[in-house]
């Protein structure tokens, strides 16, 4: 399924845990740090350095590019790892999520309140993915050098539906498949 960023409402009803999908539009990467940065200003009842309604978010800290290109390597970061902030900024308007790896009960609770989907990319494919990455510019926090927010101009960029809005888990269901093959 291609869709052309930003998500709306409708556009995330459509998805479905197990879809293939092209995106092709603006993400935003952020890791760790500029999260608890994110969330911190929103706790403070500030606004964020860039609008996050309807934006996905990508967990990568891209390598630095090498001439000729706009970006280096580009492959998902674990997502758990970000699981304290995500709900936040669910609640803010965010709309989807690229990572690797599950999620956490408040985070798949959030992602059915807020009508959010979480995606995955296929991890040890950096090089690959960046190839669907077409302009790279850094928005906000550029102190954090790698993890600074960084606005990406992609083309059908591939990812997976992991967490629907309906309460799916691609991986969850992965599992349970697997245990009654092997029973």
């Amino acid at each position: 399924m291609n869709i052309k960023l930003p998500l709306t409402d409708e556009s995330v009803e459509k998805l479905h845990a197990g879809d293939d999908v092209r995106f092709t539009g603006v993400i935003y990467t952020a890791r760790d740090a500029a999260h608890r940065r994110m969330v911190e200003t929103l706790d403070k009842g500030e606004s964020l350095p860039f609008d996050i309604r309807g934006q996905v978010i990508y967990y990568v800290g891209p390598t630095p590019a090498k001439p000729g290109q706009v970006i280096g390597s580009a492959g998902p970061t674990t997502s758990m790892r970000l699981d304290p902030y995500t709900p936040s900024l669910l609640a803010a308007g965010l709309k989807g999520i690229i990572g690797k790896g599950g999620r956490g009960p408040a985070v798949r609770e959030a992602l059915k309140q807020y009508k959010g989907v979480y995606f995955i990319a296929i991890g040890g494919a950096g090089a690959l993915l960046a190839r669907h990455i077409k302009k790279v510019d850094v928005v906000a926090y550029e102190d954090l050098g790698t993890e600074a927010v960084r606005r990406l101009e992609v083309e059908d960029f591939p990812v997976i539906v992991c967490n629907d809005i309906y309460g799916s888990d691609l991986l969850q269901e992965g599992k349970e498949r697997y245990k009654l093959a092997v029973t």
